[in-house]
């Protein structure tokens, strides 16, 4: 008699996403630094996600948050070289640059800067 095996892997185990480096928060260090003139404190944590809209289950992922001027910066690392981000003033105002991930944490950190500057020029109007 034929035995059959089932294998079920548990999607969690198999995107664990390793956390956030050091050459990453030099990146993030080194960016805000010459946004703002000045050391930022960054606080790192987690936060469960759904990498991919179909999936059901959600993904513990290494997030950097920071606050400048009154609004909440996030950096999700989503992925070895993936991230995504937003910025907050509420957590009912939510905004994020347009595009749903990054391959490049310099270009989405400065895309978020950027967008942010803008909204804010906007809503001052300026």
């Amino acid at each position: 008699m034929e035995s059959v095996v089932t294998i079920t892997l548990n999607r969690n185990a198999m995107a664990d996403i390793q956390d956030i480096n050091e050459t990453e928060l030099w990146v993030i260090n080194t960016t805000l630094k010459e946004r703002y003139g000045c050391e930022m404190e960054l606080q790192l944590g987690d936060a469960d996600l759904r990498i991919s809209p179909a999936d059901k289950e959600l993904t513990s992922c290494p997030v950097v948050h920071w606050n400048a001027d009154g609004c909440n910066f996030v950096v999700f690392k989503t992925g070895e070289r993936n991230y995504r981000c937003q910025f907050f003033f509420r957590l009912y105002q939510q905004y994020g640059t347009g595009r749903h991930e990054y391959d490049d944490l310099a270009e989405c950190l400065v895309d978020l800067l950027q967008v942010q500057a803008d909204y804010t020029a906007k809503e001052r109007g300026i």
